[in-house]
């Protein structure tokens, strides 16, 4: 009887084991990400961020890291900039703060990497989520001084990274424009790349593609729009007097092995926004070009 016992016993402990397992695997399967769709390329969720067919709601994750979060100001200019560009009506914002990763100088590279520590919104459901990192570090192979300043990249379909550090010394060359102002550019520019635009991912109604040299000194079309004023016809550029080698190489440090969709200097968005000043507007708008590009891929304007 004992032995009976001690058998029924055995069986139930294991049954038990067994069931505690089956429910802990269950549990990790519900409760893991599938990542794989926010690590596209550049404009491969143009569509799906500008119409709603696949996803109706934004989830913008705005991780800063300590003493670098973006302006409020800012961010409202650039949420009003998607719900007037896109159908999304409902935009959720995730304030996410880190400490520093106490380094000189970011790589793309090393940027992805910090992403895969720190990000935490994914597609789920019916929202699409966003990752922006605003960076107390500036881009690798920055120069100040020569006009050699990066604000921002896109590098992957629902990844950017903003060197706040940058924007916030940016903004102190100049008494015409503020910190928000700089901000709010480089966020619209770069988000239009995610768009689509130019030639990202959405397609031109007509061909409005600037075109710069490539290392090979051949014109080649550059992403980014030919028509005048226009908030994406920041073209890639390190400054006038650093030549095209410097420029070339530059740009290779810096994306390390990572294809950008656009690095964004800072001497592009000084002259946009100067420009614009000077007209007595506060803000730099798409053009007729890039809206029509928009239209035809899904989106509102």
């Amino acid at each position: 009887m004992n032995k009976f016992k001690s058998f029924l016993v055995a069986c139930i402990l294991v049954f038990t084991i067994s069931c505690s397992k089956n429910s802990s695997d269950s549990d990790n399967s519900d409760t893991s990400v599938n990542k794989s769709a926010n690590l596209l390329a550049t404009g491969d969720s143009a569509r799906d961020i500008l119409s709603n067919d696949n996803f109706d709601t934004l989830v913008i994750e705005i991780a800063y890291v300590t003493g670098f979060k973006p302006t409020e100001s800012a961010i409202t200019q650039f949420t009003d900039y998607l719900k007037e560009h896109t159908f999304k009506e409902e935009i959720e914002l995730v304030y996410t703060e880190l400490s520093s990763p106490s380094e000189d100088e970011l790589t793309l590279q090393e940027i992805a990497d910090l992403e895969t520590k720190n990000r935490t919104v994914f597609n789920t459901g019916s929202s699409l989520g966003i990752y922006i990192y605003f960076s107390d570090a500036p881009a690798e192979g920055d120069d100040l001084e020569d006009g050699l300043v990066t604000l921002g990249s896109v590098y992957r379909n629902t990844s950017m990274i903003i060197h706040e550090v940058t924007v916030r010394e940016l903004a102190t060359l100049s008494s015409s424009i503020n910190e928000a102002d700089v901000e709010t550019t480089t966020l619209n520019h770069e988000f239009g790349h995610l768009f689509g635009l130019v030639d990202l991912g959405t397609d031109m109604v007509n061909d409005h593609q600037s075109e710069s040299e490539n290392e090979d000194g051949q014109l080649v079309g550059d992403n980014h729009c030919n028509q005048m004023g226009c908030l994406m016809r920041a073209e890639l550029q390190f400054g006038s007097s650093t030549g095209k080698s410097l420029q070339t190489n530059s740009k290779a440090t810096y994306e390390d092995g990572i294809k950008s969709g656009c690095v964004l200097s800072g001497t592009t968005v000084l002259n946009l926004l100067q420009q614009n000043t000077a007209k007595g507007e506060n803000t730099v708008d798409l053009d007729a070009e890039c809206l029509l590009d928009i239209r035809a891929n899904g989106g509102r304007n």
